[in-house]
């Protein structure tokens, strides 16, 4: 069975940085993306980052580029949303996701599995 678990998240004042993991288990992501996607309040879901666990690859959307780093720890089948210069605006719920398609994931459309979520409240 796969597993998405997300873990991390919390309360932080702006300016302040947090890490958020995502543990991958029950199939080989080897050649895979893994996505971080994120939703506020009232809106959809959105696309935050995503990393290839193959080259290591990464893309973000541009509200959070220079801000976020996504990396990968092969041995721990884990990912990781380094998230930092945090603002109230990227408060959100926050999902790892995982398809064999970087399109795919990128897009936020067809993805194959999901994770169920980890809140994160940045305070003004």
């Amino acid at each position: 069975q796969v597993q998405l678990v997300e873990s991390g998240g919390g309360l932080v004042q702006a300016g302040g940085s947090l890490r958020l993991s995502c543990a991958a288990s029950g199939r080989t992501f080897s050649r895979y993306t893994m996505g971080w996607f994120r939703q506020a309040p009232g809106k959809e879901r959105k696309f935050v980052a995503a990393i290839n666990w193959s080259d290591g690859t990464t893309y973000y959307t541009d509200s959070v580029k220079g801000r976020f780093t996504c990396s990968r720890d092969n041995a721990k089948n884990t990912v990781y949303l380094q998230m930092d210069s945090l603002k109230p605006e990227d408060t959100a719920v926050y999902y790892c996701a995982a398809d064999f398609s970087a399109r795919a994931v990128v897009a936020g459309q067809g993805i194959d599995y999901w994770g169920q979520g980890t809140q994160v409240t940045v305070s003004s």
